[in-house]
């Protein structure tokens, strides 16, 4: 049977609970927004189908439960994640000193190349604002990574997040093909117009948990 995307890309949302990683990933897979929290209980995923460069890229996006309790378990997710989303709320000052230390953990568990961004959510609500955007991007000058500030209630950078980050994977994974050759590559799965595949699975790294 023809696959329906030719790369898969797993990525991961963490941070404190109550910083908006849920919604944010409800803005991006289905567009809508629910007012309502309910903390995520462990770990919860989405999918959608992204076009990158003319390919179908097939998105596997995990969402981590903020709490202590579900760090164990949470944990075991990054090993396969080849993004990351580090989320902070731009009204909650210690979301964001809680940042370093969820940098801390990706070097623990995740991949080392892995590609990592910052978000910082709920920059609609200006009146609240505790965290400067200065100092957002500050962070992710010191870390080397990318950053931006989002809203998911007022779909501000949500799309634009997602797809800088798939972008990022997919010029990495291409500048590793073309340097060890198709024969030699880490295997990413990509598939042919008849569904084949081109390139050795990547499964090995993306396996669903």
């Amino acid at each position: 049977m023809a696959k329906t995307y030719d790369y898969l890309f797993k990525l991961l949302l963490i941070g404190d609970s109550a910083v908006g990683k849920t919604c944010i990933l409800f803005r991006f897979s289905e567009d809508a927004f629910n007012s309502t929290f309910i903390s995520t209980i462990g770990i919860d995923f989405k999918i959608r189908t992204i076009e990158l460069d003319e390919k179908k890229i097939k998105l596997q996006i995990w969402d981590t439960a903020g709490q202590e309790r579900f760090r164990t378990i949470t944990t075991a997710y990054y090993r396969g994640a080849m993004g990351i989303m580090l989320v902070y709320d731009i009204t909650n000052e210690k979301s964001f000193d809680n940042i370093r230390t969820w940098i801390r953990n990706i070097e623990e568990h995740a991949s080392k190349d892995v590609e990592k961004m910052m978000l910082g959510n709920k920059c609609d609500l200006q009146d609240r604002r505790q965290v400067s955007k200065d100092r957002g991007e500050q962070l992710a000058i010191e870390h080397g990574i990318k950053f931006m500030e989002t809203s998911a209630k007022a779909s501000i950078n949500v799309e634009e997040a997602f797809f800088t980050l798939a972008r990022d994977i997919k010029a990495k994974m291409d500048r590793k093909i073309d340097s060890t050759g198709p024969s030699k590559s880490a295997g990413y799965q990509l598939s042919g117009k008849d569904g084949s595949s081109s390139k050795k699975s990547f499964w090995k790294s993306c396996t669903l948990l």
